[in-house]
């Protein structure tokens, strides 16, 4: 069995997930990986590892599909948000060669990535968004606010402000923004995982107890039925192929749930539901394998605490001068 994680990046404990569940399993795995630098530390962990051109090059999708053909790729999974579009919109010429690519419908993936059109979905499923405003000049929504790129990603270029003079200093640096007015509270991220029809087989609530540069440090899973509920109203919609990841801020003062975004890919943390019993890794393998699985209600550990840590790879051997 071949699975492609394009764009690996730092996905280690992710690779590390499908191997760990094909052994489990007694399926043998090839994890092939794509990164534009051969540096990336995920291509250690992968069973073969490929150059590929940017996402943005004309090169970039003949390349994946002369790899998956020549591989004979059953599975095709992205791993950053730049990956989505280009793969979405080009997913019958890879299901054509037999490779399954979980990625959600074009767009599904277009109202993800515009934050101003992400508010309006949940709000289209009666689920509490913060207003999206567009124009620092007409912002009247109160202080604290939060600032944030229209289509960005990693927390990069996000800020809290407090009044309007840093609010005009920021919306000139960032250009293309969104504003909404700021939630105190809990962050959670919510992975969910769902079949090739869009049927959820794993539904994860977990707190975001530490964050660093928008990737969790410390989570803990909390099988919060309010949340659930809600998430299942989105998934019935929404119909993701694979995982997707929703984030959201319980108010510390009235415990409403502010549903702030989605994406629709695997979240940087969500080894961390795989790890606690929600195994995505293993139902992607048996899904492959031609099953069909329920859903699977409180599939990880409720209190379950994960905290994460770094490791380094030589990348290059240097040279001993002693």
């Amino acid at each position: 069995m071949k699975i492609l994680l394009s764009s690996v990046g730092r996905r280690v404990e992710l690779i590390e997930a499908f191997h760990s569940a094909a052994a489990r399993l007694n399926v043998d795995i090839c994890v092939i990986g794509t990164d534009i630098q051969q540096s990336a530390p995920a291509m250690y962990f992968c069973d073969k590892c490929v150059i590929s051109p940017p996402i943005k090059s004309e090169e970039y999708i003949p390349f994946l599909l002369s790899l998956c053909k020549s591989e004979g790729v059953d599975c095709l999974i992205p791993t950053i948000d730049t990956d989505l579009l280009v793969l979405s919109e080009n997913k019958a010429l890879f299901e054509a060669l037999g490779t399954k690519v979980l990625v959600a419908s074009p767009d599904k993936v277009k109202l993800c990535r515009d934050k101003s059109l992400t508010g309006d979905y949940f709000r289209s499923l009666g689920l509490i968004s913060p207003t999206v405003y567009t124009s620092a000049e007409d912002y009247d929504g109160g202080f604290p606010a939060f600032i944030k790129p229209k289509d960005g990603s990693s927390s990069i270029n996000a800020y809290k402000v407090d009044n309007s003079d840093d609010l005009k200093l920021y919306a000139e640096r960032i250009k293309d923004y969104v504003i909404q007015p700021y939630v105190s509270g809990r962050e959670y991220t919510v992975d969910i995982f769902c079949d090739y029809e869009g049927n959820p087989v794993f539904i994860t609530p977990r707190e975001r107890l530490a964050v660093r540069a928008g990737e969790v440090l410390k989570t803990e899973i909390c099988q919060d039925d309010g949340i659930i509920e809600e998430m299942k109203r989105l998934a019935s919609d929404f119909k993701p192929s694979g995982q997707i990841t929703v984030q959201l801020i319980k108010d510390e003062a009235t415990g409403t749930n502010y549903y702030i975004e989605i994406n629709p890919r695997f979240g940087g943390g969500a080894p961390l539901s795989i790890k606690a019993g929600a195994d995505s890794a293993e139902v992607v393998i048996r899904m492959l394998q031609g099953e069909s699985l329920a859903y699977l209600p409180y599939a990880a550990r409720d209190k379950e605490v994960y905290s994460r840590f770094d490791q380094s790879i030589c990348v290059t051997r240097g040279v001993s001068r002693g």
